[in-house]
């Protein structure tokens, strides 16, 4: 008989489980499954025997049917900044990346929610692997165990504060697995990672926006780049199908249903998206909905056609922003040395061909 795999279950499933296929009493199943749940999602348990408040009988049974494997780590690099990155290998063989960025007052852990990526963002090093698959949501939710159990992270104090899913892959494109993990991520008696400490990201798949105003309500950060629908196809094939229009329309619902400031994330391109010009047209869009915008540096890697815009350029394009009255930052690129930082993840992996 195969094993179940723990990370396979949500609360109900395993539940149903416990009743079904371990036969325990019903009106025990729901205190079964939150003990099994905290220890696994808040303590980090990897051996049903270490449980001493279960019964040894049923510890055995759990042994015997449930598997508590997850991923393995492949490599790890660290940079000289302090990130780290751990290319995992999952357990159908796939691999994907997740990064650690340590900062004074938080730690943000950056995961994956696709082996590869459909998007083909021409200044993004991801969309030069094809897509290999979505993740299941069990191998999103893993690569938060698996940096939590690097950094020994299960203390009151959480040394991952927050979670930004804006590695390899677009969240909307595989959104059923993302709304369960951000599910798990969020379930107090598990990792209890409240909603304002889960920032998805979206190259701007509209019609999934409202969606997940109303079902998943984290933060939401939506990869622009550009200004106009112009510029934005040069660089972002996924505006021919999604307009800046429509994107400004969803915008405005999600603020307005989650309650919350979207994320504007703009990566700086020298002489593509970075004139006066364009700053301008971008306060044009910041006044539409509630939102601020993160300037990033633009991190080459072998064989991109693009520049990053020079650092008193970024400032100067900054200043026009908040002169017109919001948020705009210059995020520091961190990792890069390691290919770590936004927009440089990717690994080997390739679809499998099928005779």
């Amino acid at each position: 008989m195969s094993l179940k795999n723990f990370f396979d279950f949500n609360l109900q499933t395993l539940k149903q489980f416990l009743t079904t296929d371990l036969n325990i009493e019903e009106k025990k199943t729901s205190m079964r499954a939150k003990q099994l749940w905290q220890a696994v999602y808040k303590k980090g348990l990897s051996e049903f025997n270490h449980l001493t408040n279960l019964p040894i009988e049923l510890r055995g049974e759990l042994s015997s049917n449930i598997s508590l494997e997850k991923p393995k780590i492949a490599n790890t690099q660290k940079s000289s900044d302090g990130t780290i990155k751990w290319l995992i290998q999952l357990l159908d063989g796939n691999k994907v990346e997740c990064v650690f960025i340590p900062e004074k007052t938080r730690g943000t852990l950056c995961i994956s929610s696709q082996v590869g990526c459909t998007l083909n963002c021409r200044f993004c090093h991801t969309g030069t692997q094809r897509l290999v698959k979505n993740l299941n949501f069990s191998e999103i939710v893993n690569q938060v165990m698996i940096a939590k159990e690097q950094l020994n992270d299960w203390q009151e104090q959480k040394i991952i504060t927050n979670i930004v899913l804006m590695g390899m892959g677009e969240p909307f494109y595989n959104y059923d697995n993302v709304k369960m993990a951000v599910e798990i991520l969020k379930d107090k008696d598990g990792l209890n990672y409240g909603s304002k400490k889960i920032t998805v990201s979206t190259a701007g798949i509209a019609d999934k926006i409202p969606q997940a105003a109303r079902e998943i309500r984290t933060y939401l950060a939506l990869s622009l780049h550009a200004p106009t629908d112009e510029i934005r196809e040069l660089i972002m094939p996924i505006n021919k199908k999604f307009k800046i229009k429509d994107l400004i329309e969803q915008c405005k619902y999600y603020a307005k249903t989650v309650n919350e400031k979207i994320t504007l994330e703009y990566v700086m391109l020298r002489g593509i998206n970075d004139s006066k010009e364009c700053a301008k047209q971008l306060t044009k869009i910041m006044a539409q909905f509630p939102c601020k915008v993160n300037l990033i540096e633009f991190n080459p890697w072998p064989g991109v056609n693009y520049m990053p815009t020079e650092r008193k350029e970024m400032e100067s394009f900054s200043k026009i922003i908040q002169d017109a009255g919001y948020v705009s930052t210059i995020r520091r690129s961190r990792g890069q040395d390691i290919l770590g930082a936004c927009g440089q993840l990717r690994t080997e992996s390739q679809k499998r061909k099928f005779n």
